[in-house]
């Protein structure tokens, strides 16, 4: 593949600043990072697109954990098994992210989407304030669940990863919606470590568009999470709506045939 030209990097560079500040906040910017890379590297194959998108996030997402963990100090009894579980289903993913089509996913996915948007919308109450819904072992094994499934479809495919994390983590553990967005950051940080440990050695990462975005996507995370802890469960949960209907809107149109 052709190296981009410097208007396509300033461009992706972009994307990753919105994409990562969108992440911080509450997950979903692979809504944006995905598509702008397909568009601004048309010859590179799928399995690149995803890695160098793997490697951008990482860089966002750390920024974002580490200030959340700074913030928040959420319990490490429930984001290290949460963290383990992503990585090792982030990883399996990985393993199939090239044999399975995207048009496997997406009617899934929707219907996913249009389920937990109208849930939220509907219990107002939900994620105003943490009332764990499990205790003990129970909370534990709901936690490495969500890990782990969620982490399997971050590595086979990716948009959506921290949306899902955060709604599994209020409507399921039922977390507040500031907590969860903290713990959904620590997981997405590990799922995209673990996809990138298959990614690297198969040398499927673009290194040099990768690093451009990732400096951005570091930008938009520290950004993003410092807007999110300062503006409180209000404002993350109006900004989950608002990414959960742009994502019902991109693939339902992706589904239906619109786009």
């Amino acid at each position: 593949m052709d190296d981009p030209t410097l208007t396509v990097l300033a461009l992706l560079g972009l994307a990753a600043l919105a994409a990562g500040f969108v992440d911080a906040v509450v997950g979903g910017g692979g809504l944006i990072q995905l598509p702008a890379l397909l568009i601004g590297l048309p010859g590179a194959t799928p399995v690149q697109v995803l890695a160098t998108n793997k490697l951008s996030s990482i860089c966002g997402t750390s920024a974002a954990a580490a200030t959340y963990y700074r913030r928040i100090r959420p319990d490490p009894r429930t984001f290290g098994p949460l963290m383990l579980c992503a990585l090792g289903g982030s990883f399996l993913g990985a393993l199939v992210a090239s044999q399975i089509p995207r048009s496997a996913f997406e009617p899934i996915v929707l219907v996913v989407l249009v389920v937990l948007g109208a849930y939220v919308v509907l219990q107002p109450e939900v994620g105003e304030e943490t009332l764990l819904r499990f205790a003990g072992r129970q909370h534990l094994a709901a936690a490495m669940a969500v890990g782990g499934v969620i982490g399997f479809y971050d590595g086979a495919l990716g948009p959506g990863t921290g949306s899902f994390l955060v709604f599994a983590l209020v409507g399921l553990l039922g977390y507040d919606f500031l907590e969860a967005s903290a713990k959904a950051r620590l997981a997405n940080w590990a799922t995209n470590l673990g996809a990138l440990l298959l990614f690297i050695p198969t040398g499927a990462v673009l290194w040099k568009v990768g690093l451009v975005m990732g400096a951005c996507n570091l930008a938009g995370g520290y950004l993003g999470a410092r807007t999110a802890v300062d503006k409180g469960s209000r404002f993350v949960r109006g900004f989950f709506l608002l990414v959960v209907t742009a994502f019902i809107v991109r693939i339902g149109g992706d589904v239906l045939g619109v786009w």
